[in-house]
């Protein structure tokens, strides 16, 4: 995430340690219910990661009310290529207003409805705005996932507060008349100095305080059941979950039983795997992330041998080659998004990539690699520096597919083993014209074009 740069000027991100006494455990979480999964089974909508998710958004995109509009235009085109789900930046009030991102939340409970922080809407439109954006998409079959910041708030009043040991802006009173705050429900407190981290200076929330999750996802009308249940979202993307530990989003989740991923930024794959396990939904794939990096801007493919969440566990790993935070590939960012739209994971595709920056068409293209061909585990048939190979070997009714990257300035070839046996295969990107048939003995040579890839499979 960024913090809003109407309110401070720089990111100051500090991690400490909690200090509490082993009776201040949290208590061992309850189990996902089986009702809750049928009732999300039930909806008429794509199975999250059967398709490809959208970041329906980037950076400081255009204010003044207009953004669910632009994305409700868009979401009809975007389900008939392929996209199973829109991720839609933070919906509620901030503290700037019209201005803001959202990542600097006030109001949970305003999504353009009342008058603070500046205006009615938010900076992407009104409440009844964003409710036709959710109810247009569900009729496309498209989920809607919601970033939460649960980490920490601001625009709160001031206050004199001897915890902190100086005036702290911690009280709340937003005008939806749901979840005030004080300096109680911020570290430090009366019972808990810190969490695992706070961010930028923000007041940082006591999520082991039971009013803070009697309100985040305890009461009927919780954050977590208001956006599934009355404002019908079907998924929560969590920002920076280094900021508090991994129950907390999990929780979260299970509470209402919907889909979740969770951004712990760090290209640690330990570390991510640890995180997903422990909370119990995916996480935005880092460590992938990383390697390409290194892969196609440092021009050596070898770095995509390197480990990645989705190697360890690809059902909860979702792929990403850039968001609104990050975006360093520049260089051959379409052989990137051929490497995670033909590999294992759930890819997410950025907005200005997809709408602005590349070719829709192969973009499109791959996408209908992704949710056509791209079935079964991988195993790596060729790398260096120049050529990326890998065969997924099918499964799901999918025949799986052979992607073949080119990162140098020249034609590539290679003899290659598919899974096919005296069959006919062709490239279905279209980049190069051949049509081999397979030996007896499964072998066959395919081609790339270069700074290019080809998808090959059955014909």
């Amino acid at each position: 995430m960024k913090i809003t740069k109407f309110f401070y000027g720089f990111l100051a991100i500090t991690f400490f340690m909690a200090s509490c006494s082993k009776d201040e455990v949290v208590e061992t979480l309850p189990s996902e219910s089986s009702d809750l999964q049928e009732e999300i089974s039930s909806k008429a909508l794509k199975t999250i990661g059967s398709g490809v998710m959208m970041q329906a958004f980037y950076w400081d995109v255009p204010a003044g009310g207009t953004w669910w509009d632009v994305i409700k235009d868009k979401v009809n085109g975007w389900s008939n290529a392929g996209i199973d789900a829109i991720w839609l930046p933070p919906v509620s009030k901030a503290q700037n207003g019209p201005f803001s991102m959202g990542y600097d939340p006030f109001d949970y409970y305003d999504f353009g409805e009342f008058n603070q922080m500046g205006s009615t809407q938010t900076r992407f439109g009104s409440k009844s705005e964003l409710q036709s954006l959710i109810s247009t998409a569900h009729n496309k079959g498209l989920n809607v996932i919601a970033d939460i910041v649960i980490n920490h708030n601001s625009g709160g009043d001031l206050e004199s507060n001897e915890f902190a040991g100086k005036d702290t802006y911690t009280i709340f009173n937003p005008l939806s008349g749901k979840f005030n705050r004080t300096k109680y429900d911020f570290h430090p407190n009366d019972k808990y100095n810190s969490d695992s981290g706070i961010f930028g200076g923000f007041p940082d929330l006591s999520h082991k305080k039971s009013y803070v999750q009697d309100w985040l996802w305890k009461r009927n009308n919780s954050v977590a059941k208001y956006y599934k249940n009355t404002m019908k979202f079907d998924g929560y993307r969590f920002d920076y979950v280094k900021g508090f530990e991994p129950w907390v989003a999990r929780e979260f989740r299970q509470s209402t039983g919907v889909f979740g991923v969770g951004e712990y930024w760090d290209g640690n794959v330990n570390t991510l795997k640890w995180w997903t396990d422990q909370a119990q939904m995916s996480a935005f794939d880092f460590g992938c992330y990383y390697k390409m990096r290194d892969a196609f801007m440092g021009n050596n493919l070898n770095a995509l041998g390197g480990d990645m969440l989705w190697k360890r566990n690809a059902s909860r790993a979702v792929t990403f080659v850039a968001n609104h935070d990050t975006d360093e590939i520049i260089n051959n960012k379409l052989l990137a998004y051929a490497y995670i739209l033909t590999h294992e994971g759930y890819p997410a595709i950025f907005y200005r990539d997809y709408e602005e920056w590349l070719s829709k068409s192969k973009m499109n293209n791959l996408i209908w690699i992704h949710n056509n061909l791209a079935g079964g585990n991988t195993s790596n048939l060729w790398t260096d520096n120049d050529e990326y190979i890998a065969r997924r070997n099918g499964g799901g009714g999918k025949n799986g597919l052979i992607v073949y990257i080119n990162n140098s300035n020249s034609w590539k070839e290679r003899w290659i083993q598919t899974n096919w046996s005296n069959r006919r295969i062709k490239d279905y990107t279209g980049n190069s014209g051949w049509e081999p048939v397979t030996q007896g003995g499964k072998w066959v040579k395919i081609q790339a074009p270069p700074k290019g890839y080809t998808v090959w499979s059955l014909k």
